[in-house]
């Protein structure tokens, strides 16, 4: 379950060693754009010792790697992918090079013998990943897209606006693709990082067309988007009430029932249980 995830460059040893302290559910330790070209070996043998002296509780470790069909990628692999990390992030995500990944992924669990399934989150940075969400999302570990805003402006030939109309359909299409496969839509950074009436604006309307997390570019980001993307008490109550109300149901064999005057059916049954998990999950009860 996610909300947010916080980029930290891998090349930067104090915000390395204070990835834990800042209550985003992930950190996303960046060996790409976060680097630049002269320092991206140093960054991975950095990020490598890093992880094999530190140990992380309840905290999402996410890799993003350089492009798979880079001069880096499979220096990256073989050296940071261990039990100590859950995800890794892929740049410009194709079909093709997010199942050519999830196959590199195989033999190298298989060849250090490793203990945990590691995850996939593509980001969709490029037209053609949006037309091809709906694939990349079927994918064996992918766990979580991620709408990759600025790259895809680019991509379209838009400037990048405040109202973000230029992402209207990309985030829909994201949002379908990743909830048909039961995967977190996970939205793109608001990149103002003193804004905070702005950051909770575009944070909410994610939130409304079906994104559950979003990433964030600055530490002072994460209370925000954590507040956005949790339960709010009234949606802890209502579902409380749908919780309870079933309960009574089932033990007067009832088949149907209502909550402050609504029907109640499956779906909304469903919504309440998976809501109360999500608030559990980040200790909201």
């Amino acid at each position: 379950m996610r909300r947010s995830l916080l980029f930290i460059p891998a090349n930067s040893p104090a915000m390395l060693q204070n990835a834990d302290i800042f209550q985003s559910d992930g950190v996303i330790f960046d060996l790409e754009d976060a680097v630049m070209l002269s320092e991206k070996d140093a960054a991975v043998h950095l990020l490598d010792n890093f992880l094999k002296s530190y140990a992380f509780e309840n905290l999402e470790i996410v890799i993003r790697i350089n492009q798979l069909d880079s001069e880096f990628s499979r220096v990256e692999l073989e050296q940071i992918v261990s039990d100590k990390i859950d995800t890794l992030m892929l740049p410009k995500a194709t079909a093709k090079n997010t199942n050519a990944l999830s196959k590199m992924l195989d033999k190298l669990e298989k060849s250090k013998k490793m203990n945990k399934k590691i995850g996939i989150i593509p980001i969709i940075e490029l037209a053609s990943s949006v037309l091809e969400a709906k694939e990349i999302a079927s994918v064996n570990r992918v766990n979580g897209l991620l709408l990759g805003g600025e790259d895809l402006s680019t991509d379209l030939e838009v400037e990048r606006t405040e109202d973000g109309l230029e992402l209207l359909l990309a985030r829909g299409l994201v949002v379908l693709a990743a909830k048909a496969y039961k995967l977190d839509a996970i939205d793109t950074p608001y990149t103002k990082t003193n804004d905070e009436e702005g950051l909770n604006k575009d944070s909410s309307y994610a939130k409304k067309i079906g994104m559950n997390a979003k990433v964030c570019i600055h530490p002072n980001q994460i209370d925000t988007v954590n507040t956005v993307f949790s339960p709010s008490i009234q949606e802890i109550e209502y579902a409380r009430k749908v919780v309870k109300a079933e309960a009574d149901a089932l033990s007067t064999g009832k088949g149907a029932f209502t909550v402050d005057g609504k029907m109640i059916d499956k779906p909304i049954i469903d919504r309440a249980k998976k809501l109360l998990d999500k608030a559990q999950r980040w200790g909201l009860l």
